[in-house]
């Protein structure tokens, strides 16, 4: 039936002929011709029409003690060191996309886009042979994009194996068939920032609906040297080494603390201890500014 102004007539003499039934149909059809059914439609759905996507993801935080402590290590020295535990607490952790990239050269006050905060404290042991890296905590349902600074504290645990300490680090060391058992506990505070992982992968780069990972990396190498490098390595040349706790054990074993070891030790050695924990947080291989706290 075409549409026109006797459209209407047409109806009510179909009502008179053909009854109720066929009338109603005929309505039908009128309705759906003119509201266009059977016609293709430009409308999108809201989602599709705007390209709405999932713009977040998960960022997971992780810390890296490296194989030096997983595996064992010879520091500069020589004394072969391997490693029960090496609990380290961390707290104020935040992830940050910064644009232009953050580096140490911009200080502790910088511009960021988006920033991930943990709250709480979390103890790891890097020396587990899982701490590969060490998981720390995930973060569920964070902007997407790419987090290229990181900041956090080496914190005192306030509870577990290592209350008290920010780092305790258990093993044992050997050289020439002398074996020394250590407890080796640093209670001072440090806080770091640094900037994008460096490293044989890139981190951080968080594609949404994706994941990606975030890690703080501990190098012990700058704690107690190693003798892959030369002794008058600039690293060798700071690093504590091994030897000095070996020189104050009692027998077979030695348990010290930072603040004892500053009794126990000759000034400029224990100095170095002090530089060591400056530079011993890094963000992969790039380097962090830290301060201490507390």
């Amino acid at each position: 039936m075409s549409l026109n102004k006797n459209t209407p007539g047409k109806i009510i003499i179909a009502l008179k002929k053909y009854g109720i039934v066929f009338a109603i149909a005929t309505l039908l059809v009128t309705v759906l011709l003119v509201s266009g059914f059977g016609c293709k439609s430009d409308a999108k759905p809201a989602a599709e029409e705007s390209g709405a996507i999932a713009e977040t993801g998960t960022l997971a935080f992780v810390a890296n003690g490296e194989d030096f402590v997983r595996e064992g290590m010879s520091s500069k020295e020589s004394w072969n060191i391997s490693f029960d535990h090496a609990y380290i607490t961390l707290a104020d952790i935040k992830a940050y996309q910064t644009d232009p990239p953050y580096d140490t050269g911009q200080g502790w006050d910088f511009e960021y886009k988006e920033m991930v905060e943990l709250a709480g404290k979390f103890t790891v042991d890097l020396a587990s042979p899982d701490a590969d890296p060490a998981p720390v905590r995930q973060a569920d349902n964070v902007p997407a994009g790419h987090y290229n600074a990181i900041s956090w504290t080496m914190a005192r645990a306030d509870s577990g194996p290592s209350e008290g300490y920010a780092l305790l680090i258990v093993g044992t060391g050997e050289k020439d068939g002398e074996i020394i058992n250590f407890s080796l506990g640093f209670e001072q505070e440090v806080a770091y920032l640094g900037g994008d992982y460096i490293g044989d992968v890139r981190k951080g780069i968080l594609n949404p609906g994706g994941s990606a990972e975030i890690e703080m990396t501990f190098h012990f190498d700058h704690l107690f040297g190693t003798d892959e490098e030369d002794a008058d390595d600039p690293m060798n040349l700071d690093a504590l080494g091994f030897a000095p706790l070996a020189e104050i054990a009692a027998g077979d074993s030695v348990e010290v603390s930072m603040s004892s070891l500053s009794k126990l030790l000759d000034p400029g050695v224990f100095g170095l201890i002090e530089k060591i924990l400056l530079h011993f947080g890094h963000v992969g291989e790039g380097h962090c500014l830290a301060k201490y706290i507390n």
